[in-house]
């Protein structure tokens, strides 16, 4: 799906939590060659090691994506972006540009296409779910970090080595009835305390993350609470 040109001006991101920074590599050096050699190739022996071993980030299928519904002005540019914006686009498609915080970035590459997401409204009256997405193009690079008068340009970020990435999304459908953070929130606390699928959940554990993954336990029991009365 081709990326829409327009900035979206509409992600939750410049609040998030602080950035993690690129990974800490660091060589030991040694007087002689043959040592800097030999210490080079055991350091490259462990760092593999630890890709296999502990690096590699859970594999999730699901997400939660937030946006802001309504009006909110930053530089001059109103950041409001809801579901009903998203589903009044040609196609209804968008990319979801924006992100500035590294792990919500992360999540993203982790996205693969045919996903689904939940459409989170943010920073609003009754902030909670409000529809859901698809991802249709996975991550590429966010052209907004390098356009000096979009609100979310990044001087750090230079074109030969992006920081920030993004992705396209398609709208899908309404909830059946709009998921309030308050009712989430009920559900969160009781599974923490007799046990069930949100009781770790990222919309509360990781609360200030624009972009959050989800189990499939967490993404059909969310789905789940459309269908019945309110709590």
């Amino acid at each position: 799906m081709p990326p829409k040109k327009k900035a979206r001006g509409s992600k939750t991101t410049v609040h998030l939590g602080k950035a993690k920074g690129d990974d800490d590599e660091t060589a030991s050096s040694a007087k002689e060659t043959v040592g800097r050699k030999r210490k080079a190739a055991a350091s490259v022996e462990a760092g593999n090691k630890e890709g296999t071993e502990s690096s590699s980030p859970p594999q999730y299928c699901h997400w939660l994506m937030k946006s802001e519904p309504e009006s909110r002005f930053e530089n001059g540019i109103d950041m409001k972006f809801g579901i009903e914006d998203l589903k009044a686009l040609p196609n209804q498609t968008s990319c979801w540009d924006g992100v500035r915080n590294y792990q919500a970035r992360n999540f993203m590459r982790q996205m693969k296409e045919g996903q689904l997401a939940f459409f989170y409204h943010s920073n609003c009256k009754e902030p909670g779910i409000a529809g859901i997405m698809k991802i249709v193009k996975e991550s590429y690079v966010d052209h907004t970090q390098f356009d000096k008068k979009d609100v979310h340009f990044d001087a750090t970020s230079k074109p030969d080595n992006p920081k920030w990435s993004m992705v396209d999304v398609q709208y899908q459908r309404m909830m059946k009835r709009y998921l309030p953070l308050s009712e989430l929130k009920k559900y969160h606390l009781q599974h923490r305390t007799k046990g069930g699928p949100l009781k770790d959940m990222a919309l509360f554990t990781r609360a200030r993350l624009s972009v959050q993954p989800l189990t499939r336990e967490e993404f059909d029991f969310v789905l789940s609470l459309e269908n019945r009365e309110p709590l």
